[in-house]
């Protein structure tokens, strides 16, 4: 068994582009851990379709890959164009309508009915992630007449927003719930909210999880201004989030967002929590083999920031080339990471840690982590040993960012998807029962001949049935 050459994990939005069987066992093979299902688009039945190819492919590599249903929210859409892209010019004047009809390009409908009393004249209305922008000229009945600021080519179905303007509509809707129901039937394994504003968005989906008997994890995207205000509390309800920076770059100023998503990643990584760095990574690579210098600079310093994941959204949905644009994640992967003990990031963790320590206010965990990460650079350890029954053990030492991988054991099949997604840390099934767990991984380990004999490794054990972290324990072992 061969473990990749980086411990960046790799999302990929699935599509028209990818959702062959074919291509999903390319991408499978070059990097691809996390594939997204947006329910923006498609229908259940190919949705279904693809799921089940997803796990035919992870099942014939012996891959974990954990599939994501991303719920639309309240994202306001226009509707269908007749002709795309239809292309729109500097000074051209444009209606939008809330009426049912096909766009043209002078008349776009938009599935927003409250579009006409929610804008005044003056107002920008930013379509495609702001890349194209309208002003208001007037109002009348249900159309809302504009003129081009900014123009460009725009596909049906494509995003619009306007700054300054709330959307009145919850973050998690009936229609939301009822592809989490369908997807739960399917066995997806995460769902990410999308629009989030509240811990509660979060909650409202766990809770109709529960009531169903199942389980799955839930992602947090960020993409309104009033998320960053309740970041805490929407950390601390979300199993991981995603910094979704499209629709984030025009509910606050586009400057912001870099020293935004620095501190968003800097906090998950305080508590463990995954991180996703979402949106237009690799963009270029739609139409193009090879991205700009700037796409791979912001793909390497995502990672550096400390990211645990990064996404390809149109490359990998829509692309030329998708197996090509996950490629390239790889390569930027493997420099960052092999540079990152030379260049300082935002983050810091074991300082901020012993620092901690220094003042009597670390937690059990924090300890026990940090010094399962320094035992294991010390020792020139090759592998972290841990329980994944809790997922409290990973989590926490992935955080520190160890050159060593996490090996995780002992977790059911969604835990282990789940982990699949955090840094540094590769699930490993192992069957019967979870005691004697570290006998079991240190005998998988010399079967699989990853590791030689009377070699150091580090062992943490998750001994607590309920996921409190105090529980956690570190010993040094021998194979």
């Amino acid at each position: 068994m061969r473990l990749p050459a980086h411990k960046t994990k790799i999302v990929c939005t699935i599509g028209p582009a990818s959702r062959s069987e074919a291509v999903l066992e390319q991408l499978m093979r070059v990097g691809m851990n996390v594939a997204r299902l947006n329910f923006a688009h498609g229908t259940l039945d190919g949705h279904r379709q693809v799921i089940r190819r997803i796990r035919a492919v992870a099942e014939k590599l012996q891959r974990h890959c954990m599939i994501m249903a991303d719920l639309p929210g309240p994202k306001i859409r226009i509707g269908k164009l007749l002709e795309e892209p239809l292309l729109l010019e500097k000074g051209d004047e444009v209606v939008l309508t809330v009426k049912d009809l096909m766009g043209t390009p002078t008349q776009i409908p938009v599935e927003y009915k409250r579009l006409p009393e929610s804008v005044t004249p003056g107002n920008l209305i930013f379509l495609n992630d702001g890349f194209i922008q309208l002003q208001v000229v007037k109002v009348l009945g249900e159309e809302v007449f504009c003129r081009t600021v900014i123009g460009g080519p725009l596909l049906s179905h494509k995003g619009l927003s306007i700054p300054g303007v709330k959307v009145v509509a919850d973050a998690v809707s009936e229609t939301d719930l009822e592809f989490v129901a369908f997807a739960l039937q399917q066995g997806v394994d995460a769902f990410g909210v999308s629009f989030a504003e509240t811990a509660e968005d979060i909650l409202k989906v766990k809770r109709f999880v529960q009531k169903k008997g199942q389980s799955a994890y839930v992602l947090a995207k960020i993409e309104r201004a009033e998320a960053i205000g309740n970041f805490d509390g929407i950390l601390s309800a979300a199993d991981a989030i995603m910094i979704a920076r499209g629709d984030l770059g025009v509910q606050i100023p586009l400057q912001d967002v870099p020293a935004v998503q620095k501190r968003l990643i800097h906090q998950a990584n305080l508590l463990g929590r995954p991180v996703i760095t979402a949106t237009q990574m690799l963009v270029s690579m739609t139409e193009n083999i090879r991205p700009t210098r700037a796409e791979v600079s912001d793909v390497a310093n995502a990672i550096l920031d400390g990211t645990d994941a990064v996404m390809l959204s149109e490359e990998t949905a829509i692309g030329r080339y998708p197996v090509e644009a996950v490629e390239m994640i790889n390569k930027i992967a493997i420099s960052a990471e092999r540079e990152k003990k030379t260049i300082r990031a935002l983050a810091d963790l074991p300082a901020f840690f012993r620092a901690a320590m220094g003042y009597g206010n670390a937690a059990v965990e924090d300890v026990v982590t940090l010094n399962a990460v320094e035992s294991a650079d010390a020792l020139h350890v090759r592998y972290i040993l841990t329980h994944a029954q809790g997922r409290a053990a990973p989590g926490l030492i992935s955080r520190f960012r160890p050159d060593c991988w996490i090996l995780s054991h002992g977790g059911d099949e969604k835990t282990n998807n789940f982990l699949a997604l955090a840094y540094g840390v590769h699930p490993v099934h192992l069957d019967g029962a979870t005691t004697g767990l570290a006998d079991k991984a240190v005998r998988w380990l010399l079967t699989a001949g990853m590791v030689e004999k009377d070699e150091s490794l580090i062992w943490v054990e998750d001994e607590s049935p309920d996921d409190r972290r105090e529980a956690l324990s570190m010993k040094i072992i021998k194979t």
